[in-house]
């Protein structure tokens, strides 16, 4: 079979997914966006039939369900999450079957599902997996793929059909009782419900559950009344501390915080910590830690920023309220302070997946990015990255907004240490491509800063400022001479999972483990 753009094996058609458009790397792939629909709902609410709020159960009377349809959930609450077992429970006890899960990403909490997929309820997953359910895909356990989309490729999917979600559960912090939805209060408050968005637009049918509602009409809606057909009062939608945490904690290894120092000195010698730099970092320790570098440096020159994006963390919320960037756009608040400051801070404004990421849109705010800060699993000498496999084989991770941030940016630096434990992360051929390495600018280890040979500027840039300039070819030779060449995992015939690029081609597949 012809390899893909970035070297792989795709079947033309892939048993349980369908006929798979091979990822090319000259470019994104068009995808006509449709028009959200403005009347047609399954839901029996149209023109005042009966009240919105009404019990779990009850709901499920009014919604049009049947088997073998698309129902989808939100991330916002994280590993605290309670609605996805919740709303499977209800459906199960109904006896529907075939289901398919259209989630933005599940967790450990969400372990529940396995039971029941194990008894026909669910048939498989269109979303990100994060923990066991990645791990049951891995040893076979689902009859078709896991599809694996990126935030902004699952906005696209959505708005353009090719995710048709028949039913969206929408967790609401707050809610009043037309379906005015927030997510700034309430005991299980989450901040940004940024992914909820599309699905609100575009879904059939939409059911809003609450654990807090309040008198008509909501002060500040994230998503309005227009977009929902139910609101469904319950007890407790999540797990308060496993929602947001207090600090996300930065890395204090030092190989790790020389890591952190470098990425700030690669931004600085590539010119972008300027006036009106935009930026985004994830919440991982050492992402964490570069953030924390770039700050001192726009404070000792009084830099001030246009934005920071993507996921909002406390450390980009003070930096908003010393000035350093002019606004936040959040797609999902990752602590207590994003939460809080969501609810005070003008400039700080809640995104939609869209508006954040989807590449056939009019306009995405990964375009607008001067850098952006990534982690990886695995890096290799075509400058690939993978995030979704383990060094094993196993699927425990989904995408996120890695491929479209790091297609977006001026300059994507990938953050990692030479090893974790014993395990080379730079190798000579990542286990699954996730973001290819045309989007990659520059990685950055304890050992030294490799450039993509398409950047030329960049590299000569950074050999001005004397940073340790490798090979990438010479990491890879440094991490094997310390724990030898890892040995591949032995992988089934099945294709358990389908990376999709950020336009809807396949950039890999992943096979089950054996």
């Amino acid at each position: 079979m012809p390899l893909n753009g970035v070297g792989r094996d795709v079947p033309d058609r892939i048993p349980g997914y369908g006929d798979a458009r091979p990822f090319s790397a000259d470019g994104i792939a068009e995808t006509p966006l449709r028009e959200a629909p403005e009347t047609e709902s399954g839901a029996e609410t149209r023109g005042r039939s009966v009240a919105k709020v009404v019990p779990l159960e009850r709901s499920l009377d009014l919604l049009d369900l049947r088997d073998g349809m698309t129902i989808s959930f939100h991330h916002h609450l994280r590993d605290g999450d309670l609605v996805v077992s919740m709303v499977l429970d209800a459906l199960a006890r109904r006896g529907l079957r075939g289901l398919t899960l259209a989630p933005t990403a599940l967790f450990p909490v969400h372990e529940s599902i396995l039971a029941h997929v194990r008894a026909g309820v669910v048939a498989g997953i269109q979303g990100s997996v994060n923990g066991p359910v990645g791990r049951a895909a891995s040893d076979g356990l689902f009859d078709g793929p896991v599809v694996l989309r990126s935030h902004g490729g699952r906005a696209r999917a959505a708005a353009s059909g090719e995710l048709p979600v028949d039913v969206a559960f929408i967790a609401a912090p707050t809610a009043d009782p037309e379906g005015n939805l927030s997510g700034l209060s309430g005991p299980s408050a989450c901040g940004s419900l940024g992914y909820a968005h599309t699905d609100a637009r575009y879904a059939r049918q939409v059911v809003a559950l609450t654990d807090t509602l309040v008198p008509y009409p909501l002060p500040r809606a994230s998503i309005d009344q227009s977009c929902v057909d139910l609101v469904v009062p319950v007890e407790r939608l999540g797990i308060p501390e496993r929602i947001v945490s207090g600090t996300l904690a930065v890395t204090k290894d030092p190989l790790r915080l020389l890591i952190a120092e470098r990425t700030a000195r690669v931004l600085d010698a590539c010119g972008v910590i300027a006036p009106g730099m935009s930026f985004q970092a994830g919440a991982g320790g050492i992402s964490l830690a570069a953030t924390a570098a770039v700050r001192e440096r726009m404070r000792e020159r009084k830099i001030r920023g246009s934005f920071a994006s993507g996921g909002i963390t406390g450390d980009l919320v003070a930096m908003h309220e010393e000035g350093l960037f002019d606004a936040l756009l959040d797609v999902q608040s990752f602590d207590t302070e994003a939460v809080r400051s969501l609810s005070r801070n003008p400039g700080h404004r809640e995104m939609s997946a869209a508006m954040y990421a989807c590449p056939s849109s009019r306009g995405c705010v990964v375009d607008r990015l001067d850098a952006a800060i990534l982690g990886a699993t695995q890096v290799d000498v075509d400058f690939n990255v993978n995030v979704n496999t383990e060094s094993d084989g196993v699927l425990l991770h989904g995408i996120g907004g890695h491929m479209d941030t790091a297609a977006g940016a001026g300059v994507t630096v990938i953050v990692t240490p030479l090893l974790r434990g014993r395990l080379p992360m730079v190798v000579d051929r990542v286990l699954t491509v996730t973001t290819p390495g045309s989007t990659v600018d520059v990685i950055v280890t304890e050992r030294g800063v490799a450039v993509n040979p398409a950047r030329a500027d960049l590299a000569e840039a950074l050999r001005k400022a004397r940073l340790p300039l490798r090979d990438i070819g010479d990491l890879r030779d440094d991490a094997y001479a310390l724990t030898g060449e890892p040995e591949a995992p032995r992988f089934g015939d099945r294709i358990i999972g389908v990376v999709e690029y950020r336009d809807g081609t396949v950039i890999d597949v992943i096979r089950n483990v054996v």
